[in-house]
């Protein structure tokens, strides 16, 4: 299948609290998308594994995805190296994105970082042809390289280099983040504490989607930063 926009984050909820308005308002246009976690967040402190795969998938539906897979790297444990360079080059090769969104190129937790460095690094990779990989029939894969990526902001503030407008998708973007009941605020919880547990996690990301949208002149917005200039055909693409 190929996808107009390939989400690669180092973990399941990432690409929800990052960039769910984002897609959900692309998918909305007709715009094909899909999820590829990294890890399965085997190393947080609430849940297990089979846990966030769970909420992975009850994510997925809720935004409407088009496909959504786990690489099953090491949480923790990943790098930039040959080996899961090559896992990423094959899914990126196996969607054809025309656009990926990553990880933030740094942040409080340093998967995130790796995870942007890991990304970028294989989408160019991706585009080589004497990299040879190959699908889960066998067949080799053709060399694609896609045309943008963009990286979004997490816990740590970076300042944007564009912001897109969620307003009309900021309910689905929170149902989808609050899909992953084992990782966010519930009074009834008798798991750990965590970062991401409190309440005031959950207000911070409000208020940073409620601060961007402002900027943009709307109610919510999603930022991104970009490791090269992007090009417009006509300052009307320019809100």
């Amino acid at each position: 299948m190929k996808l107009d926009i390939l989400v690669l984050c180092a973990h399941p909820d990432d690409a929800e609290l990052g960039c769910a308005g984002t897609l959900a308002s692309h998918i909305a246009k007709g715009h094909k998308v899909g999820i590829v976690d990294l890890t399965r967040g085997e190393l947080g402190t609430r849940g297990t594994a089979e846990d966030r795969d769970r909420e992975a998938a009850e994510s997925a539906k809720i935004l409407g995805v088009h496909a959504r897979e786990n690489l099953g790297l090491k949480d923790g444990f990943f790098q930039n190296t040959k080996e899961d360079q090559l896992k990423v080059i094959q899914a990126i090769r196996k969607y054809q994105p025309s656009i990926v969104l990553t990880n933030a190129v740094q942040d409080r937790h340093p998967d995130h970082g790796k995870g942007a460095h890991l990304t970028y690094d294989s989408c160019f990779l991706s585009g080589l042809i004497k990299i040879e990989t190959f699908d889960e029939k066998g067949n080799k894969q053709a060399a694609w390289r896609p045309g943008a990526v963009y990286h979004f902001i997490q816990s740590q503030f970076i300042k944007p280099d564009f912001v897109v407008d969620i307003s009309n998708y900021w309910e689905i973007k929170m149902k989808a983040i609050m899909a992953f009941k084992t990782q966010f605020y519930n009074p009834d919880s008798k798991e750990p504490e965590t970062y991401i547990s409190s309440p005031e996690f959950l207000r911070m990301v409000e208020s940073r989607a409620t601060e961007l949208g402002h900027a943009i002149g709307v109610k919510h917005g999603e930022g991104f930063t970009v490791s090269r200039y992007p090009g417009v055909r006509s300052l009307f693409d320019l809100i």
